[in-house]
């Protein structure tokens, strides 16, 4: 979620994933403080002067891109005159060590790390998805209200999610057999916003996360549960499910269940 903040501020969000956040904002005065500072420390840094860069050290950045010598990061006497007052530095094996290669090594070494663990993201997808759902059913239980449209009718719930996300999962009516639907709201997970529906069983809130996928197949409950939540996933051909909640696993298993057939069987 702290990502999140910091591309709020920074512009970089679609509409619906920056409503979304500033809704999470408006409910959650930790997440406020964390942008609140968040802002002011871009306001403070973009205050600050800018470096004024010599010409000489542009040339020396320039010697690196075209592939120069280490040593054309210094002027040829400065070395000469480093030589002569540290001798011993030759001898050590240190005489072509210089800051400035370090930084650019550094800075290599930062971009390819970026890059791995950006292939590390894509590789866990299933798993960071999970991590987002586990995050946002977190966060709405200490919200002030779990939803974002509340309404136990789902001819409310689906026009809702439609009209803010062009897509609105299944949401079938459960209160017959003791899981209520409460409303619907909007989560942002993997940078991306998916509907999200809300039900109750007794005092047990139950988020189901969903994510469209086109001409997919049917697979049966898996068991994700960790960290103290029941955690089943599930996908019919038009949507992936992922249930959640602080419930017992059998208890959760029977909404799946009754979800599931509901579904199949409207």
């Amino acid at each position: 979620m702290k990502l999140m903040l910091n591309a709020l501020v920074d512009g970089e969000l679609d509409a619906a994933s920056a409503m979304a956040v500033e809704r999470r904002i408006a409910a959650d005065p930790i997440l406020a403080a964390d942008h609140a500072r968040i802002v002011a420390v871009r306001g403070a840094v973009g205050g600050l002067a800018k470096p004024v860069v010599s010409e000489g050290f542009s040339a020396r950045i320039a010697a690196i891109g075209a592939g120069s010598n280490v040593h054309a990061l210094r002027p040829q006497a400065a070395q000469t005159r480093q030589k002569a007052s540290r001798p011993s530095w030759s001898r050590r094996g240190f005489g072509s060590f210089d800051w400035r290669a370090m930084a650019a090594s550094i800075m290599v070494s930062a971009v390819l790390a970026s890059g791995a663990t950006q292939w590390a993201m894509q590789r866990g997808a299933p798993d960071s998805f999970a991590a987002g759902v586990a995050s946002g059913h977190r966060r709405s239980l200490l919200a002030q209200s779990p939803v974002d449209v509340v309404s136990s009718d789902r001819h409310t719930v689906k026009p809702w999610l439609d009209a803010r996300l062009g897509v609105s999962p299944p949401a079938p009516d459960l209160a017959k057999v003791g899981f209520a639907l409460v409303g619907g709201r909007v989560e942002v997970i993997d940078g991306r916003p998916v509907p999200a529906l809300v039900y109750r069983h007794r005092e047990h809130l139950i988020t189901v996360a969903t994510e469209p996928q086109s001409g997919g197949t049917a697979t049966s409950p898996v068991d994700l549960s960790a960290g103290g939540f029941s955690l089943v996933q599930w996908s019919d051909s038009a949507f992936s499910y992922w249930a959640i909640s602080d419930m017992e696993r059998p208890e959760l298993d029977a909404f799946a269940a009754r979800f599931r057939a509901a579904v199949a069987g409207s």
